[in-house]
């Protein structure tokens, strides 16, 4: 995805949170264009949470500013509670209530009335597809029927940014197409934050990522930077040969720029998978297809491997360590 180059949305500068003795935010620094969507990652207590919550005014920083709009969080909360639509976690509900009922008493919240709540609410029925649900008591929905009630009580009022946690969660696989679709809809015109465990998603959704580990900055990038500059800026290639293992380990390693091979046992067959890793970004594919068919081997698959946003995570957060 292409780098968006709108006007500032959110910037977050030298942002600094302890409770007590615990530093949660450390020092951290980024910016959010509008028109971006934007992935903001990190392993469990990162500091992930905190620094939404300082974004969305529930608490304040210990040092360091939050700009929304031009708008610092510390002066004018109010204001800036307007322009953000907030999808925490656990999204607070009220089971007793029909959706219809919750999304009206939260418009009324947001200073809709009148026409402009029924306009707005009829829009979240349609854009978040609860139209059928309207009158279902909250308490009786399914999780994923939920979690778009959630969705549409942060659009409501038709924020400027739009703050989404793990957003996905308690949907199947057509519904998380259907809000994908939509948060990148949302994207092209305002801002989305969206914090997220399903990384498949985020890399498919977003336009550029911050990775933070222990409340600092890791790495920043679109999603094709932080992917492409993976093991060091090498690629990889999985191979499928048959041929006796020795023979076949010995002409990959023989193939310019290859800078390691790991093959699995042979099966009954005699095919063996190779995963053969370079040193650097440059396409050998030929070269090993060319080594292979002089080496008279029989090849039934040859590919250059993607990079997984998941590899990048587990590699620059220290997996479970």
């Amino acid at each position: 995805m292409s780098e968006k180059t709108g006007r500032l949305m959110l910037e977050v500068r030298g942002l600094n949170k302890r409770f007590g003795q615990v530093r949660a935010v450390s020092d951290l620094n980024f910016e959010v264009r509008r028109g971006e969507v934007f992935g903001f990652l990190g392993p469990n207590g990162a500091g992930k949470s905190t620094t939404m919550r300082i974004i969305t005014c529930f608490i304040p920083p210990t040092s360091g500013s939050v700009l929304v709009d031009g708008l610092n969080t510390a002066d004018y909360d109010l204001a800036v509670r307007e322009k953000i639509g907030y999808l925490p976690e656990s999204t607070p509900l009220y089971a007793d209530m029909t959706v219809k009922e919750y999304l009206a008493f939260v418009g009324r919240i947001r200073g809709l009335k009148g026409a402009a709540l029924k306009s707005r609410t009829d829009d979240m029925f349609s854009v978040c597809a609860l139209a059928k649900m309207a009158d279902r008591q909250i308490g009786k929905l399914s999780k994923g029927y939920r979690q778009r009630v959630g969705l549409a009580q942060a659009m409501i009022h038709d924020p400027d940014l739009l703050i989404l946690d793990e957003p996905m969660s308690g949907l199947d696989p057509n519904q998380i197409i259907e809000i994908r679709n939509l948060i990148k809809k949302f994207g092209e015109e305002k801002t989305v934050i969206y914090c997220s465990h399903i990384l498949s998603e985020v890399s498919a959704t977003c336009d550029r990522i911050l990775i933070i580990k222990d409340g600092r900055v890791v790495v920043t990038g679109t999603p094709g930077d932080l992917t492409s500059g993976h093991r060091g800026g090498g690629s990889r290639y999985t191979v499928r040969v048959k041929g006796e293992a020795e023979s076949v380990l010995r002409s990959l390693k023989s193939v310019a720029g290859v800078s390691g091979v790991e093959a699995e046992a042979a099966t009954p067959e005699g095919w063996i998978c190779a995963r053969v890793n370079t040193e650097g970004k440059e396409d050998i594919g030929e070269g090993i297809f060319k080594c292979i068919a002089d080496s008279g081997l029989s090849l039934s698959e040859l590919r250059r491997d993607q990079t997984s946003l998941e590899e990048v995570f587990t590699e620059l957060t220290g997996g479970n360590r």
